[in-house]
């Protein structure tokens, strides 16, 4: 997700590499895909409208997967359900990303200057804030139509992932949130002049849209094609994501404002640790829960005392 403030040169203390032409060059890709007039059509608004796609198309496969096409009675599953929680997720990522954003990673600044929270133009956005406006919006749709709270996030979390690689591809074509540092005769090193130097970086972009959007996708689709007990598949994202985006930062410039937090971390590895913990904390807690009962199966009762004959 797209985040402002990051840093145009590298941190404190780290000597800059040579540059060597043979090495790849950030191309400087217009930020504007199509005008039509006055009216400007951005790539990465077209990512957000490619995310928003991609969850509607999975979600709807979803519907006929289970154990959510069997649901019968007032919590069946139905068409209108996914357009819904498209309309409520979509709010839930522009109020809790741009909320995230501030509070996380500038709250000294945006406590001064309240009104400017609003100034989402400016950009400033944060996944971790998304997710917890999804993870809000989404409590109040199951709650709001009669939905167990872990079947609904079970049902969403596969269907994530691609929209999160849609926001990276986002990402690197603005030429923002580059790559650390990387040795000159790494083959896909890039130079981004956006940072202000001749630095070759990691594409980090390209990591986290292979890492969180291609490899989780394909990690949580697979294991959600089986049954699992109620909570597991939405725990398994919490973990995944977690872990995933904990590597990845590795490769990321932190934000020039912040640098490297304590123990050298990164404040998206800040966020990502409790995250990851907490998935791994809910699967093992699921786990122990009482397995579903299997598609189609009736209720298992109980056996009568066995009764034996006088000897």
């Amino acid at each position: 997700m797209r985040r402002g403030g990051q840093p145009g040169a590298p941190l404190r203390g780290r000597a800059p590499l040579p540059h060597n032409r043979r090495m790849l060059t950030f191309p400087q890709i217009d930020p504007v895909a199509l005008r039509l007039g006055p009216v400007a059509i951005h790539w990465y608004g077209l990512t957000y409208l490619a995310a928003f796609a991609l969850f509607m198309l999975l979600a709807y496969r979803r519907l006929h997967h289970e154990p959510f096409a069997s649901v019968r009675g007032p919590g069946a599953w139905e068409r209108k359900d996914v357009e819904d929680m498209l309309f409520l997720g979509v709010l839930g990522v522009v109020i809790g990303g741009r909320l995230g954003y501030c509070f996380f990673y500038k709250p000294a600044f945006y406590l001064a200057h309240p009104l400017q929270v609003l100034y989402v133009w400016q950009g400033g956005m944060s996944f971790h804030g998304g997710m917890l406006g999804v993870i809000a919006s989404q409590w109040w749709f199951a709650r709001s139509r009669g939905k167990p709270f872990w079947q609904l996030m079970d049902f969403i979390a596969p269907c994530v992932p691609p929209g999160l690689a849609a926001g990276r591809a986002g990402n690197f074509i603005n030429g923002e949130l580059w790559g650390r540092a990387a040795d000159p005769s790494l083959p896909w090193a890039m130079v981004f002049p956006q940072s202000g130097s001749l630095v070759p970086r990691h594409p980090s972009q390209a990591y986290q849209f292979l890492l969180e959007g291609l490899l989780l996708f394909v990690v949580l689709w697979l294991y959600a094609r089986r049954q699992r007990r109620e909570g597991q598949v939405a725990a398994a994202f919490l973990a995944g994501y977690g872990a995933l985006r904990f590597v990845a930062e590795y490769f990321r410039e932190p934000d020039n404002h912040l640098g490297l937090l304590s123990l050298g971390l990164s404040m998206g590895q800040w966020l990502s640790l409790p995250m990851a913990l907490a998935g791994v904390a809910l699967w093992l807690w699921f786990g122990h829960r009482a397995a579903p009962v299997p598609v189609g199966a009736a209720p298992r009762r109980a056996a009568p005392p066995e009764t034996r004959r006088p000897r």
